[in-house]
């Protein structure tokens, strides 16, 4: 089983109206570390998601929609608080904005306290990122998980930059700088990389991440492919894939499931595995990744890939 843990909310599209007066909005069940966990089960895997979720409208029809994508509700803890909202802008080319309506709402009021303290024997790999990373209480309860697990679990890790959320990009640097060591799988996007550490190569900075401890340590280029580098200084970069782009929501998502999928199905969820892998390895790994990525990105919105979109076999 797959823990994915933090962000939980709506991602609200505005359409164009002749009247400014008026705004429709279409609304669609986001949240980086969910659309993580619905990329696993999409993908033929048991998915589990950890966070603090809302009794409001939205709430319920996230849970309806878990129901429906088969990701286990076991872990989600109940709150009055209100669902995060994101108001998501796209600009000509697919690529989106965000504004989010987030101040003391659920995703981001999980405490210390109630973060499990034993989790089941399945639960191989934990998933975590975004803000719910970099955001109190929420922050410290998501540390103390990894702290507590890290030993005996795959830690996959994706800072994704919500600057809107935390404009502090020390803060945001202090979390690399203390979760990547626990990481066996850590991604960031090259923008992220490049709001992060300005000026910097991509391919310093994941490098870096692999000398303080990350098993293996991936940049996401856009239409250029990704590179990978692991800490036995194995290496590989593959191309991009051309695709129709309506929008690019949820693909650096589904790219970490897609990297996690093919990890487990290839008996890589640990560090030693992941020591034994050379270029052709790495290659398999990434180019898997970024066609699932580039199937999202031919779909409006966090519309993740199943496996029959990939050309594979369902799963017993």
């Amino acid at each position: 089983m797959f823990l994915s843990c933090g962000d939980c909310l709506f991602d609200l599209f505005a359409s164009a109206e002749a009247d400014v007066a008026t705004i429709g909005l279409s609304g669609r069940v986001g949240g980086s570390p969910l659309n993580v966990a619905l990329g696993l089960s999409r993908l033929g895997h048991h998915a589990a998601f950890f966070t603090k979720i809302s009794g409001d409208l939205f709430g319920e029809r996230i849970r309806a929609f878990m129901a429906r994508e088969r990701i286990d509700q076991r872990f989600l803890i109940p709150t009055d608080r209100n669902t995060t909202l994101a108001m998501v802008s796209l600009a000509a080319d697919g690529s989106a904005t965000y504004a989010f309506y987030i101040e003391g709402t659920a995703d981001r009021s999980i405490a210390p306290a109630e973060v499990p303290q034993a989790l089941p024997a399945e639960v191989e790999a934990i998933h975590l990122g975004s803000y719910a990373t970099v955001t109190e209480p929420t922050a410290s309860a998501l540390l103390q998980l990894v702290n507590q697990e890290a030993a005996r679990r795959f830690i996959s890790y994706d800072p994704n930059i919500r600057a809107s959320i935390e404009p502090d990009l020390d803060i945001w640097r202090a979390k690399v700088a203390e979760l990547v060591p626990f990481a066996g799988f850590v991604k960031a996007s090259e923008e992220d990389i490049a709001q992060l550490y300005p000026g910097r190569p991509v391919d310093s900075v994941i490098g870096d991440w692999v000398d303080a401890g990350a098993a293996m340590a991936v940049a996401t280029l856009g239409e250029n492919g990704a590179i990978a580098v692991t800490g036995t200084g194995a290496g590989a970069r593959v191309p991009g894939e051309t695709v129709a782009v309506v929008d690019t929501v949820g693909a650096g998502d589904t790219f970490q499931a897609g990297m996690l999928v093919a990890l487990k199905e290839r008996d890589g969820l640990s560090r030693a595995a992941i020591a034994g892998f050379g270029t052709a390895e790495l290659e398999d790994l990434l180019g898997f990744a970024v066609k699932a990525a580039a199937v999202t990105c031919t779909r409006k919105g966090a519309d993740l890939p199943r496996r029959a979109d990939l050309g594979l076999a369902a799963r017993d």
